[in-house]
């Protein structure tokens, strides 16, 4: 049985506000996150992921009222990351109602988070978030919301997070993020053929096809996106329609 593939909206937050830019820079507001939680909820996205992008940068822990505001909105699968560094910080997040928690920095500069975090919670509630930009190297993994090189291969750390526990991938392309110009299949293939845990394709989204892509080209088994919904330039449904008319399984609302 193919598993259907996932459509999930990401909320990032700074200061309680859902916000946007383009390759993680030039933010612009974009609503209330318990406001664009909900409304997606009743759309029929299949996940949600929140991300409060400068806890890691600026030191903070996450921001847990967001994280209850947005949950008590949802009746679907819900993630929730940003500045989690020990067990206890994914412990409030789950407390306070998230169903998965994702980690990025803190997981780069101490691996064995990632272990902490899978022998307490299980593997299906760690998500190992990349924030991959192609230098001379190749597909390297950038730190602190994008602003920081780690000098690890993507290839190599998602293999090296899944070993440790990691139950699925964020992977972020920082050279599409906000473009508008497609998902990075290339790079989401890559990664894809590395792990054995599903991997989410993020960055670059502006159309159906951009979906139908990642999906046959890039392998991905789901993708994210945030301004074409915030926008409401595209709805979920509308999107879902699409894919499974083209052959994708996709969930549709009932």
């Amino acid at each position: 049985m193919t598993l259907a593939r996932r459509i999930i909206p990401c909320l990032d937050v700074d200061a309680g506000r859902v916000v946007k830019g383009v390759e993680f820079a030039g933010l612009r507001d974009m609503g209330d996150p318990e406001e664009l939680a909900a409304r997606y909820n009743s759309e029929g996205a299949d996940e949600l992921i929140l991300l409060d992008i400068t806890a890691s940068r600026d030191g903070r822990a996450t921001f847990l009222e967001t994280v209850r505001r947005v949950a008590q909105q949802l009746n679907i699968p819900f993630t929730a990351g940003g500045g989690i560094r020990r067990l206890e910080d994914g412990n409030a997040v789950l407390r306070a109602g998230a169903d998965k928690v994702t980690v990025n920095t803190a997981a780069v500069e101490r691996p064995e988070l990632i272990s902490e975090l899978a022998a307490q919670f299980g593997s299906q509630a760690v998500v190992l978030s990349l924030d991959v930009k192609k230098t001379a190297a190749g597909w390297e993994v950038f730190i602190r919301g994008g602003a920081e090189s780690s000098g690890r291969d993507a290839a190599e750390w998602a293999r090296d997070g899944v070993a440790r526990g990691a139950g699925e991938i964020l992977l972020t392309s920082i050279d599409r993020d906000g473009t508008c110009s497609g998902f990075d299949c290339g790079l989401t293939a890559a990664i894809a053929a590395q792990v054995s845990v599903p991997v989410i394709a993020s960055g670059g989204a502006k159309t159906f096809d951009d979906f139908l892509a990642v999906f046959g080209e890039g392998q991905a088994d789901a993708a994210l996106a945030a301004s074409i919904f915030h926008t409401a330039e595209h709805s979920i449904g509308a999107l879902k329609k699409y894919l499974a008319g083209r052959g994708v399984p996709v969930r549709l609302s009932r």
